[in-house]
């Protein structure tokens, strides 16, 4: 029986707990952005970027091999990689969500038949999912790879196949599907490959072993929370308990070497590792188990704290893709992959709901404005798989999926269907409900729906966040002479701010452990206006940070800002120094990408070392002596060094406008 009626399972989104779940808080019971910034960024995503998935998937060659698969085309595999059909399922979860709302209306130009509009978009979806059923086999079995190019053998390479990769995102797209709009062709699809799975993977069974890319368990957790089929949700967690123990080899890159509740940090592929971690907090919510709650919160701890980037990016490495060392947070060379970004907010919200702090959307919004959204360009077309942040002056782009360029499409095209899926799902992360009240997380125009005591609630948003610091809550349901609370999440940067109740200031408002608790009886109409501080400020890295020692970063709320070649003729961004004494001044740039505010401040231009040097480094002077006594600054030329004055923009919305070099961190010296 599908769950998706209950009422204590919350809006239809990714995350719908079971009737048990041992959390702190559950999703809002309803949730819709409304306008404002994200509204608009959705409308980009409904209009431009899910419309053209299957045209991409075509040209790729994903959907001619899931034709192949069936018998119904002639020729070649199309592909390099064996988890080509994951990229179909995560299109068809986007336009699945998709499905359950209208268009998002900007406000301006047609509304929801832009772009082929919702039977486009219908007819599409039930194409794409007549290839994928077709595409089955008798039992269950279902990965193009494997069934055309390798002779139908199966689960032969469980580090490198993917199998159970793809089959995690087929049952996420089959669970999006039925909630978003009751169709169960897909659900059978996915229902019959996890009980295919369920025969083969398990204890004492034909293969006790998990496969190298965690993403099956926490799909096979939703399918349980959808079907209430208990077997699902104890195959996640055979797999779970699997990793760790040597059996793919005890590397880190699989999540093999250390048992998670035994793990002090996270490692390895970052992708793989949080969305093992977003399975353990999905496993902790529904089973309670204390230690799998302890140690996400000690991974979650050791990641924000050695691990993450100033933009919520996560990886260090291009080679494998991995975390790198505490503290190894480089600049130019950062990877910060789009998917680990988008894996960093699902484990996240999973450990919000579980634990109820409001840390976890702190991280969830500094990594949604910048680690998620400059992966994907203004108008919604084309894509970067990794987020730098420097380009350095007359960089050579290597092209393909490590290229600092945005694209089109990728080989390995993991990224653009992820954030598609993401932002189709955004409103399902804005908000939750404890019975006992409504917990804001992220701010945006909206109507956001919670219960007291079972009764329903509803209080509805307006907010220009986050160009403006100022929010306006309505309440418009509430249950009667119940009091009940409003929570609304105070982010960790703001240094202040204010709160009024219809019109009066609430005198000793304080946050608690992040949130502002207002608890009364509430009336229809009444009114709660939230003010966040929002004064540009900079930002330094913990000292063991090398890579960016002595520089200071510009951010202004929730947004990381970055220096673009194309504001600053003259020159490239190298030899930029900013005066970290001068004030940061801002601008309200309607006309620039997009409409963004820009940050204005004071910097200079080292000048260039004499022509004649052939060595780029300089002499600091000995022990007891100065750089100025050794003559280093005069060599150099920092006499010389003309004034600049520097305009900032935001990181989400860099490599929108021309090629050129970019920088988050800006040296002081």
């Amino acid at each position: 029986m599908s769950r998706t009626s209950q009422t204590t399972a919350g809006t239809a989104g990714p995350v719908l707990l079971g009737p048990g779940a041992h959390t702190a808080l559950r999703p809002a019971a309803a949730a819709a952005i409304e306008g404002g910034f994200w509204q608009v960024r959705r409308a980009v995503n409904a209009r431009a970027g899910i419309p053209q998935g299957p045209r991409l998937l075509e040209s790729a060659g994903n959907l001619h091999d899931l034709r192949l698969a069936a018998g119904t085309a002639q020729g070649d595999f199309r592909g390099d990689y064996p988890f080509m059909d994951s990229d179909v399922y995560k299109w068809l979860e986007a336009a699945s969500w998709q499905l359950g709302q209208a268009v998002p209306d900007t406000g301006s130009g047609p509304d929801a038949d832009a772009a082929g509009g919702r039977e486009a978009l219908v007819r599409e979806v039930d194409r794409i999912i007549a290839l994928v059923a077709d595409a089955q086999q008798p039992d269950g079995y279902l990965n193009t790879w494997f069934q055309v190019t390798k002779g139908g053998a199966r689960y032969q390479d469980l580090r490198w196949g993917h199998e159970l990769y793809c089959a995690g995102h087929l049952i996420q797209a089959a669970v999006a599907h039925h909630r978003s709009t009751g169709g169960k062709e897909l659900l059978r699809v996915a229902t019959r490959f996890a009980d295919h799975i369920d025969t083969v993977f398990g204890p004492g069974k034909a293969i006790e072993s998990f496969d190298g890319h965690p993403e099956v368990e926490t799909a096979l957790v939703e399918l349980y929370r959808e079907t209430g089929e208990r077997r699902y949700m104890d195959l996640a967690q055979f797999f779970v308990d699997r990793h760790g123990h040597g059996v793919l080899g005890g590397e880190a890159y699989c999540q093999d070497r250390v048992p998670l509740r035994d793990a002090e940090n996270v490692e390895g592929h970052a992708v793989r590792q949080l969305y093992l971690l977003a399975a353990a907090a999905d496993l902790a919510c529904e089973t309670g188990e204390a230690e799998l709650r302890a140690a996400g919160e000690r991974l979650w701890h050791a990641m924000t704290a050695t691990k993450t980037h100033l933009t919520g990016g996560v990886g260090a490495h291009h080679d494998k893709e991995d975390f790198g060392d505490p503290f190894e947070l480089p600049t130019e060379r950062a990877y910060c992959e789009t998917c680990a970004a988008i894996a960093s907010i699902q484990w996240s919200w999973r450990m919000a709901l579980l634990t109820g702090q409001a840390r976890y959307g702190d991280l969830i919004e500094r990594t949604l404005f910048n680690g998620v959204l400059s992966g994907v360009s203004l108008d919604g077309e084309t894509w970067l798989y990794v987020n730098p942040l420097q380009i350095r002056d007359g960089h050579t782009d290597p092209g393909g999926d490590h290229s600092a360029r945005r694209t089109e499409w990728f080989r390995c095209a993991c990224c653009p269907p992820n954030v598609m899926r993401l932002l189709a799902s955004l409103e399902h992360y804005m908000a939750s409900t404890d019975g006992a009240g409504l917990q804001i997380h992220q701010y945006a125009t909206g109507r956001y729906s919670g219960d007291a005591a079972g009764q329903p609630l509803i209080v509805s948003a307006h907010t220009a966040y986050p160009a403006a610091g100022a929010a306006t809550f309505t309440v418009e349901q509430t249950p009667g002479d119940l009091p009940w609370t409003l929570s609304l999440r105070i982010p960790h940067w703001s240094a202040r701010f204010t709160v009024r109740v219809n019109g009066q200031e609430v005198p000793g408002a304080a946050a608690d452990e992040g949130w502002l608790r207002l608890e009364r009886v509430w009336a229809p109409g009444d009114e709660v206006a939230l003010g966040l501080d929002l004064t540009p400020r900079l930002t330094r890295a913990d000292p063991r940070v090398d890579a960016v020692r002595g520089c200071v970063a510009i951010e202004r709320g929730p947004l990381v800002y970055c220096l673009e070649q194309v504001d600053h003729p003259g020159g490239g961004l190298d030899d930029i120094v900013i005066d970290p004494a001068s004030p940061l001044t801002e601008h309200d740039r309607p006309d620039l990408l997009g409409g963004v505010v820009t940050i204005h401040a004071a910097g200079r231009r080292r000048a260039a070392p004499d022509s004649g040097h052939w060595w780029p480094y300089r002499d600091a002077g000995t022990a007891g002596t100065s750089a100025e006594d050794a003559g280093g600054p005069e060599e150099a030329g920092a006499a010389a060094d003309p004034a600049v004055p520097l305009t900032a923009v935001p990181y989400y919305a860099w490599a929108n406008r021309q090629d050129g070099s970019m920088r988050v961190w800006l040296p002081t010296d």
